[in-house]
């Protein structure tokens, strides 16, 4: 509508539309039918997208052009019997009340916070100064511990009871006086960790036995519900598949026979089977939500065990623990079972949103009664779609194309992680077939083209679609103008940016996840290329350096010496070379021979004599050298 009303003023525009708006609203309320702005809003986009409705896109609405938008938009509004309705319907109801889960716990504590809001204020803007003010204080800080906390009611005598006396362990009344001389963030602050602390003791005592009045078992009701709302959603999920493979079926022979499709145009098939895709899609989001739940839930019950044993080892039956080894784990007991309470709101809303899904199913009955079903399903085959890609497995040839990427399992690391267009279903069937929708089998082959991934229910199709992409792409983009529910089904939203739902927008980014090919390779490099200019003799480090000059230094007063002992000689190699031994003989002139006199030297006298002194005689008979 932004385009329609180009020429204008921002704020001219905006007043059209709001009038426009208004008159659909009125029109239809004066016929019995309540619709919302939402709704009529779409719708008015719906009508002008439409380029059978003849509205120009760039051009100022004239009066005429305005109250003929007003009456189609009207009659397409109280079309009760038109199952493109009720899939808009269904997509504008789901739009407005689903989020993410990050979004809705942040806004479900946003809500708790405001709704707590005034209880805090009568809390720190109070002055109280007697002692009948200062018990008032005290009973308004215990309603507010039971009211943030949301175990058990103020008004239960048994549950304040039980929350006053856990309090007064903790936060006697005696310290109220320290409590007020705080500031109010202070106030707030030690508000929010009092109920945290008082949150936990309830829940140890109930776990001993001796307290826990009020308080539900919330993990043994959430380990109930949600395999109860899984099995309903399951159970749901299957019956509209079902219905969905019956119309693709059908369907399917209308588009190989002309004739039959004349015969079958009243009856609005695709309009049914879009409506049949679009809750099957919404199912499966709230069942992928509901199982993140059930993991959530189930490391919480392995947490909550853990920490109750570690509280019970740390106090045992001693009468006084320190607070800093309790505290810590009151408050992880608190913050495990607030969590709790999140998880068992989210599943409230998830399993009333299923259930409001289904009032939108309601043409399928009036249209398609059994009996007029199984006329049209008469001799035909109603396939699956897992058997649908099973009976084509031929994939695709890489080397059949120059210009086109194809990506497959093994050669891309994060293939089911792509955003594929069309919502996997098989872009040329739906082009080719005036909106059948076949379900793409990514084990052929998915089409990168222009950043943007495809897949197709055959080869054939593959192959006739890779030949010119655009042709069947605009080709899809004129019918998603004549049925606007294939914007939102099909997620069309960047061809037709003013109608992105809410809960595609943070799909959004998705678009720039790119694919992480995978292939086989090899690299050799060569080992020194260059001559190699290594200069051993550099070091960095100035220590290093300054160690190596004082080594050098002390060199010059020292003296190399080597000791060789019988030990260490033969711890190295050593060689030596000597002549071998040879006989020899020498001759001389004539034969001599010497000898030397023996020496003969005798005492005489050794025997002693009469007197008391010997006297010993030497005498020398050795012969000179010259007699012998």
């Amino acid at each position: 509508m932004s385009r329609v009303s180009a020429r204008m003023p921002p704020t001219q525009a905006e007043s059209v539309i709001k009038n426009i708006i208004r008159e659909i609203g009125q029109e239809c309320a004066a016929h019995g039918e309540t619709v919302s702005e939402t709704l009529a809003a779409f719708m008015v986009k719906a009508v002008v997208l439409d380029p059978s409705n003849g509205f120009n896109m760039d051009r100022t609405l004239m009066k005429s052009d305005v109250q003929k938008l007003v009456k189609l938009c009207v009659s397409r509004l109280l079309d009760s019997k038109n199952p493109s309705l009720d899939t808009i319907k269904m997509q504008v109801y789901f739009d407005m009340n689903y989020t993410s889960r990050e979004e809705f716990l942040e806004e479900h504590h946003r809500i708790l916070e405001s709704r707590l809001g005034s209880v805090i204020r009568e809390i720190t803007d109070n002055r109280a100064c007697t002692r009948e003010e200062l018990e008032s204080l005290y009973r308004k800080i215990v309603s507010y511990v039971l009211l943030r906390s949301g175990l058990g009611s103020p008004t239960d005598i048994k549950v304040v009871r039980e929350a006053t006396a856990a309090l007064q362990s903790i936060f006697p009344q005696a310290e109220l006086g320290t409590f007020l001389t705080l500031s109010k963030k202070d106030k707030e602050r030690q508000l929010k960790e009092l109920t945290m602390v008082v949150t936990g003791i309830r829940l140890f005592n109930r776990d001993c036995g001796k307290g826990g009045e009020g308080i539900d078992d919330l993990p043994a009701i959430l380990q109930e519900a949600i395999p109860a709302t899984t099995q309903h959603i399951d159970s749901q999920l299957q019956i509209a598949q079902d219905q969905a493979y019956r119309y693709t079926a059908i369907l399917e022979t209308v588009a190989k026979n002309p004739l039959l499709s004349m015969e079958l145009q009243p009856y609005m098939l695709k309009e049914a089977l879009y409506n049949m895709r679009q809750y099957e899609t919404f199912l499966q989001i709230i069942l992928s939500d509901i199982i993140t739940c059930a993991q959530e839930v189930e490391m919480m019950i392995k947490q909550l065990g853990a920490q109750l044993e570690q509280l019970k080892m740390t106090v045992k039956s001693k009468t006084a623990v320190p607070t800093s080894q309790v505290f810590p784990i009151f408050i992880a007991l608190s913050n495990l079972w607030t969590s709790f309470q999140d998880e068992t709101v989210l599943i409230s809303v998830l399993s009333n949103l299923t259930t409001h899904l289904e009032p939108f199913l309601g043409a399928h009955e009036l249209l398609f009664p059994e009996k007029v079903m199984q006329n049209l399903l008469d001799g035909l085959t109603v396939k699956t779609d897992v058997c649908r890609m099973k009976e084509h497995m031929d994939r695709v040839r890489p080397v059949d194309f120059r210009k086109q990427e194809w990506l497959f399992p093994e050669t891309t690391a994060n293939f089911d992680k792509l955003l594929i267009q069309y919502r996997g279903f098989c872009a040329y069937t739906f082009a080719t077939t005036d909106g059948l929708l076949l379900p793409g089998n990514p084990a052929i082959g998915i089409l990168k083209y222009k950043e943007k991934y495809y897949t197709f229910n055959t080869r054939d199709a593959a192959y006739l679609f890779a030949e010119s992409p655009e042709n069947y792409i605009d080709l899809i983009k004129e019918k998603a103008k004549k049925n606007a529910e294939l914007i939102q089904l099909l997620e069309l939203h960047q061809q037709f940016e003013t109608l992105i739902p809410y809960s595609q927008m943070k799909d959004v980014d998705k678009h720039h996840i790119k694919p992480i090919t995978k292939c086989e390779s090899s690299t050799q490099t060569d080992t020194h290329i260059l001559p190699p200019t290594i200069m051993r003799s550099y070091e960095w480090n100035e220590w290093e350096l300054r160690r190596k000059a004082i080594k050098l230094a002390n060199l010059r007063r020292k003296v190399t010496h080597s000791v060789q002992t019988d030990l260490s000689h033969m711890r190295r190699e050593n060689c030596s070379q000597v002549y071998p031994p040879k006989d020899a003989s020498t001759q001389s002139m004539r034969e001599s021979s010497t000898r030397v006199p023996r020496p003969q030297i005798y005492i005489a006298g050794l025997r002693g004599g009469q007197g008391k002194i010997t006297y010993g005689v030497k005498v020398n008979l050795t012969r000179a050298v010259d007699e012998t």
